[in-house]
């Protein structure tokens, strides 16, 4: 019995590495992003960009492990489910009570540790936030949430 499942197994996940994950990105408009729009301290800038731009915006860098079926369904679900809730990349299209909505979130987010995600600062160690990067990262979304109030 355990033989054939594990024979079920090995098949599976041969026959998942034909079906893979596009790793297309949409087009990026320089004058849509949110730093062209929003005027961000270099510092946070750099923070946003290794913590949140992979999954939140249009420029998604497809590490190998995104090779492998089904690791990379997952990872691909992460990236639209994320681009879907928050797009720094189409930031100029957003109104302006989103916009503030999304700041507002971000804040919330970056505080409560919810984002970024453990699983993915796990294989982007350039991601995770230290307790003082996070603190000013909040404060910064929250300051700039309440800009648009």
């Amino acid at each position: 019995m355990v033989k054939k499942v594990l024979i079920a197994l090995v098949l599976f996940l041969v026959i998942a590495q034909f079906f893979r994950i596009d790793k297309t990105n949409p087009p990026v408009d320089p004058q849509a992003d949110f730093f062209t729009n929003v005027q961000t301290p270099e510092r946070f800038q750099k923070l946003i960009k290794n913590s949140c731009y992979d999954c939140h915006s249009n420029e998604t860098n497809y590490p190998w492990y995104t090779d492998v079926a089904p690791v990379s369904w997952w990872v691909k679900g992460h990236i639209r489910n994320g681009r879907k809730a928050l797009n720094f990349s189409e930031w100029e299209n957003y109104k302006a009570s989103k916009a503030t909505h999304l700041l507002d979130e971000s804040h919330e987010f970056t505080v409560e540790t919810k984002m970024p995600l453990f699983t993915y600062t796990v294989m982007h160690p350039e991601g995770k936030l230290s307790k003082a990067d996070r603190a000013d990262l909040a404060n910064w979304f929250k300051t700039e949430a309440a800009k648009g109030e």
